[in-house]
């Protein structure tokens, strides 16, 4: 009971437009954060710049294709990216290390919630957790698709990964000016294969549609690139993997074991 009246009296201190780092510092709203809401001054999707400025130092990972990526922004502004291809419980940390990251000083983590490598993102995503759990920090995260889909992307096109299960998730560039679609489920035969494009280093399961997509870079770095101005962060209190729907449990009810009735 007395944890959860500590929740409550925890989460009631951060009203609109306030992040956890910007209630600490005194602040009354911070320019890059607005849970749940969406006006002209605090639009829930943010880009990579909006959130440097309110928070200097940042960590990013991207754990959702077979290249764990890292890149840490210090309070002087110095990026240094860097990239390992493995497992992410065996390099996430060590390209942690050689970017020269203090996780003590890092005031917001940015992480990639897929879709993707569940195994990878979720590696990550337990990370973070720990550490803002250690000390409480804000968390922003991106879909992966959206990266590819904005640097390569034209109207009529599709960005595709495997959602194993013989389906795929797709994110569709639609509209007259190229807005982008919800990232949908679709099963492998109603993909539209001659204009499906899938990012670089994403492992398949489900057999290539016929022809076979084409393959894209999936370039991370881009987010301190091409895409600083994009808005395509949303801020994520419990960072985890990309889901279509909640996932829902079956109650199981326990019955005491009889033995069956003698004949």
């Amino acid at each position: 009971m007395v944890l959860s009246i500590e929740l409550v009296t925890l989460r009631s201190r951060f009203g609109p437009g306030q992040c956890r780092t910007c209630v600490r510092a005194g602040l009354r709203a911070c320019t890059a954060s607005a849970p749940g809401v969406v006006s002209p001054r605090y639009p829930a999707v943010r880009s990579l710049r909006d959130l440097q400025a309110a928070h200097p130092s940042l960590l990013l990972i991207d754990a959702a294709s077979a290249w764990v990526h890292v890149c840490w922004i210090n309070q002087a502004g110095e990026i240094r990216w860097g990239q390992r291809e493995g497992e992410a419980g065996q390099v996430l940390f060590p390209l942690i290390a050689e970017s020269g990251a203090d996780l003590a000083a890092v005031d917001a983590f940015v992480h990639c919630e897929g879709p993707g490598s569940i195994l990878g993102i979720r590696t990550a995503a337990a990370a973070i957790r720990t550490w803002i759990a250690l000390r409480e920090r804000p968390v922003w995260s991106y879909r992966s698709l959206e990266l590819p889909a904005r640097c390569h992307g034209q109207i009529g096109d599709a960005f595709i990964c495997d959602a194993r299960r013989q389906s795929w998730h797709r994110l569709a560039v639609v509209g007259t000016e190229g807005q982008l679609g919800p990232i949908e489920r679709v099963p492998a035969t109603e993909l539209n294969a001659g204009s499906c494009h899938l990012p670089a280093g994403f492992r398949t399961w489900t057999p290539l549609p016929d022809p076979a997509p084409r393959t894209v870079p999936y370039e991370p770095a881009q987010l301190t690139g091409n895409l600083i101005d994009v808005p395509l962060l949303r801020e994520c209190p419990e960072p985890d993997a990309f889901q279509h729907e909640a996932p829902s449990y079956q109650l199981w009810e326990p019955k005491v074991h009889q033995a069956p009735a003698s004949s």
